[in-house]
């Protein structure tokens, strides 16, 4: 770590301390950690954090946890995870580990079963910290720069944001490093049993696997099978039948209070700029090319923006108030016929507490891109796919005061057998292949609170269609502060589509070259 680094890290702890303390808000807390080269892609943390995006799983998590493997019952024999946590984890008996993350799915159903089930076998006490993603950031540096002294730092695991991860990649034990301990090897494990696309893009940098994969919110298409049913209408494959049965459930129900879709295009909210990433992505655009250069004014973005706002037509006139929340709710209550949005909303439309949809909804892939731009074409490893993606990952610190058992920990945690049962808990993040063939699983494979009827169709966006925003430093302040606010000024009809994507084009110069001064960037 040179020793601008070292600075840049120290601004970003103390405005994060500032945030804490409430004498900056997020948007100064965003603006500044992207001047020092550390930008956020958490959608949910970008949003502001509140409504949260998905349902959480202590509101939809079926009354009967699915069951552990259990020991033999002849012999009373424990399993061989059981028997490797009891033996290996018990030399660790004793040891505290720490890992700090933000408010996830995974984290609130695992944190309980480690109570329950590795603590008593192992003697290994976990605190498992959750704070907001800023606080995660703060600690992370504040370890980093403690370590670069040579010291151990506070805390052993981080839930990372994947738009760290090239900050950070000296700064954890490569995960190939850890799966050749031999000695502190989990059995079955099978690391090849992650979903590689979610390996690659929130778990790796430039080919060094930093973390484990563990969360994944993706875009699906969701739709009444009911209106469809009724209307004869076919699930749509391309981006004009999509747009025709909109338009062709608008038309006949809309008078009924149902409209044909539902956005997220609150202005100036984080929200707006994954509903129009995708719509970009599925016309061929972009927002940056090989080179790193903006390219928002290209056709491919324009067209894409046109047949956002084509569906704008569609919708719920309050549509420009509602973020995700609003979005989801939207649906939820029954007031639209299909739309493109997170997978997590599914597990909800099936809960009858607070669904007027039950049983009603089915999952349904996105309709094929009318063009796609190749990776290749694009920088900072933006990934174009109509199925926008914002997942995050486990990583153990470099300076972890315990890295043994905190591995021992993770494995546990992001097991094959860990996250099957906590996907049929409602954690609806399914990383492994396994996951999603797991009995315990597919038995809420179907209508019932904690669904899991739409695991397949994210199976395939992950595989298929997965999209990826660009993962400069900067891009969590550019997407809110100038994305976010013009996309919001175009879909209030302030101003053209040709005129917002100019905008952003010309900030978006502005801001690079600021970096380049500040060598933040290239």
């Amino acid at each position: 770590m040179n020793e601008r680094d070292r600075q840049q890290r120290l601004y970003v702890a103390k405005m994060a301390e500032k945030l804490r303390a409430g004498k900056i808000n997020r948007r100064e807390f965003i603006r500044a950690a992207a001047l020092a080269g550390f930008g956020f892609s958490s959608a949910w943390y970008l949003g502001g954090c509140a409504p949260a995006r998905p349902a959480a799983p202590a509101e939809t998590a079926p009354t009967v946890a699915p069951e552990a493997p259990k020991a033999d019952a002849a012999t009373g024999s424990l399993t061989p995870q059981q028997q490797f946590l009891k033996e290996v984890g018990g030399k660790f008996k004793g040891t505290r580990i720490k890992i700090v993350s933000e408010n996830t799915s995974p984290g609130l159903v695992i944190s309980k079963l480690m109570k329950e089930e590795f603590t008593p076998l192992t003697g290994i006490e976990v605190d498992w910290e959750i704070v907001p993603l800023d606080q995660v950031l703060a600690k992370t540096i504040q370890d980093t720069v403690v370590g670069a002294t040579g010291g151990k730092g506070q805390s052993d695991i981080y839930y990372w944001d994947q738009a760290w991860l090239g900050r950070f990649v000296n700064d954890s034990i490569p995960v190939d490093e850890l799966l050749a301990k031999t000695d502190l090897a989990y059995p079955d494990y099978n690391f090849d049993d992650f979903l590689p696309q979610l390996v690659r893009d929130i778990a790796s940098y430039k080919g060094t696997k930093i973390g484990v994969p563990f969360d994944i919110p993706i875009f699906i298409m969701m739709y009444r099978k009911d209106i469809f049913d009724e209307l004869k209408l076919k699930v749509p494959t391309t981006m004009q039948e999509y747009m025709d049965v909109v338009k062709a459930i608008h038309e006949a129900k809309s008078s009924e209070g149902i409209m044909g879709t539902v956005g997220q295009w609150k202005s100036g909210h984080y929200a707006l700029q994954c509903d129009a990433t995708a719509w970009m992505w599925s016309h061929g655009g972009a927002h940056f090319d090989a080179d790193g250069k903006p390219i928002y004014t290209i056709e491919e973005n324009v067209e894409g923006m046109r047949y956002m706002m084509e569906l704008g037509k569609y919708m719920d006139p309050g549509v420009t108030g509602w973020d995700w929340g609003g979005q989801g709710d939207a649906f939820t209550q029954g007031k639209a016929g299909v739309f493109i949005s997170w997978g997590e909303f599914f597990p909800g439309f099936d809960d009858p507490s607070r669904s007027k949809v039950v049983g009603l909804v089915e999952p349904a892939d996105c309709p094929k891109e009318v063009k796609l731009r190749p990776r290749e074409q694009c920088g900072y490893d933006e990934t174009p796919g109509i199925s926008h993606q914002g997942g995050s990952c486990l990583a153990i610190s470099k300076y972890a005061p315990n890295p043994d058992a905190a591995w021992i920990f993770l494995q546990w945690a992001t097991s094959a057998d860990l996250t099957a049962r906590a996907n049929a808990q409602g954690a609806n993040v399914p990383i492994r292949a396994s996951n999603y063939t797991d009995p315990r699983v597919l038995e809420n494979n179907k209508v019932v609170p904690g669904t899991t009827r739409h695991f397949e169709v994210t199976k395939r966006a992950i595989e298929t269609r997965m999209g990826t925003e660009p993962h400069l430093p900067q891009w969590a302040a550019l997407a809110n502060d100038v994305n976010a606010v013009e996309y919001g000024k175009m879909t209030t009809k302030q101003q053209s589509i040709e005129d917002t994507l100019k905008a952003i084009q010309e900030k978006t110069e502005k801001a690079l070259q600021a970096m380049r001064e500040y060598g933040v960037v290239a």
